[in-house]
């Protein structure tokens, strides 16, 4: 278990932070019991939600019932028009925000009334929490996407690229292997008169 995962298991807090950084905070002094849950939305409206929702929660003086609200993302580098390259954020659960709270009927009320929210994944009056383990996990995820952008995936086996950064530069090739969790392609170029397989990032090769 990571220290992300074994946190969460604890009952601690998880902050996001504008830029998408996950902290972990102390488990609350609170004696009002919560749980992460998922909730549906509507796709493209996930900050709107959590924007609306905090305020709502204030507003209606149920804050004892609520802690963290989180629309997961990660950052992706993705070349632009120009060659060059810039960083974005996308949301790894699409539709979805994740919030940790206390069920009950003040509660679940005040959600179900916020714009743009569809209900609780699974049964709506019974709504099943999120495992811990799977929390810790989507934390985790947060945690890395930040540290470590991903490239975005934009390639197919077969896929014919130019290679647009390092030694082998300005060669071109044909994509053999695709590692999307390690952001790399292997890419066979011919050296020699040899098909050659290279391993690159997304980012040093285009499509031809």
């Amino acid at each position: 278990m990571t220290k992300e995962e074994k946190e969460i298991s604890e009952g601690n807090a998880v902050n996001v932070t504008e830029d998408n950084t996950a902290i972990i905070e102390s488990a609350e002094d609170d004696s009002i019991p919560k749980k992460w849950y998922a909730v549906h939305t509507y796709s493209g409206f996930e900050d709107n939600v959590k924007m609306a929702l905090e305020e709502r929660i204030v507003s209606s003086g149920l804050e004892k019932y609520f802690g963290d609200i989180i629309v997961p993302k990660e950052d992706i580098i993705e070349k632009t028009a120009k060659g060059g390259k810039k960083k974005i954020k996308r949301k790894f659960f699409p539709g979805y925000i994740f919030i940790k709270m206390n069920v009950n009927t003040d509660s679940w009320h005040l959600l179900k009334a916020t714009p743009k929210v569809t209900g609780f994944v699974g049964d709506q009056l019974n709504p099943m929490p999120v495992d811990e383990s799977e929390m810790g996990k989507i934390v985790a995820q947060i945690t890395e996407g930040v540290k470590r952008p991903k490239a975005k995936i934009e390639f197919s086996k077969g896929d014919g690229v130019k290679i647009t950064e390092g030694p082998f530069s300005g060669f071109n090739g044909i994509i053999n292997e695709i590692k999307p969790d390690k952001s790399k392609l292997e890419v066979l170029v011919s050296i020699f008169g040899r098909a050659t397989p290279v391993e690159l990032d997304f980012t040093q090769v285009e499509r031809n």
